[in-house]
């Protein structure tokens, strides 16, 4: 354990990085899950350049084997890990977007996160063309399009209680607490599965689970 934090120490750190003690104590992660954590942003961030920050490219490689690929889900993915809007995610920035993941992160939280998410255009609201093309972006085509169309229409059947074609976050929330199986791909029980499974379990949060 102390060699472990002595290791932050002996090395120059590299730009955005922020002292593991004050992620954990700002963060639903223990400061050993804040060093694991350390060790996969190091890998993610050095895949195209060794600079500390991952970059767009970075990202989309973690995701995807074509980093050129346009998709607009890992772009809004994107945008909500990059914090200060900069267009890197440094490591702080890193850890704060993966606590909502934690097992003590609340629904509330975990709720709102996914509305974020889903609303790509960042309007407020959730539109039925959003979802269909974070279903498709989510599903890498393993859905024909056919059954993102059924999906997408239940869910708005379901959701848009106030019948005027899109979701807010109160509908949203109501639909969510009614769906728990949406969010159970948001709360992962183990760091190890984390640091193995990224990015994977965030592409597996999404509402085709429902019957």
């Amino acid at each position: 354990m102390r060699a472990l934090r002595n290791c932050f120490c002996l090395k120059k750190p590299k730009p955005g990085f922020e002292d593991p003690t004050i992620l954990a104590a700002e963060t639903h992660f223990t400061l050993n899950e804040v060093e694991a954590l350390h060790h996969l942003f190091n890998k993610l961030s050095s895949s195209v350049i060794d600079d500390g920050l991952i970059d767009k490219e970075e990202f989309q490689l973690a995701f995807l084997s074509n980093s050129s690929k346009q998709n607009l889900f890992l772009d809004r993915l994107f945008d909500l890990f990059d914090i200060k809007g900069n267009g890197v995610i440094e490591f702080g920035e890193f850890v704060r977007s993966l606590t909502v993941f934690h097992p003590r992160a609340s629904e509330a939280d975990k709720i709102a996160y996914l509305f974020r998410l889903y609303d790509l255009r960042q309007t407020g609201f959730i539109e039925r063309d959003e979802m269909v093309l974070a279903l498709l972006s989510e599903s890498d085509l393993s859905l024909s399009i056919e059954e993102v169309e059924a999906i997408v229409e239940k869910t708005m059947m379901d959701a848009d209680l106030k019948g005027d074609g899109k979701i807010d976050e109160e509908e949203w929330t109501e639909f969510v607490i009614n769906n728990p199986s949406i969010l159970k791909n948001m709360t992962l029980p183990y760091l190890k599965e984390l640091t193995l499974a990224f990015p994977s379990f965030i592409l597996d949060t999404d509402v085709s689970d429902l019957e």
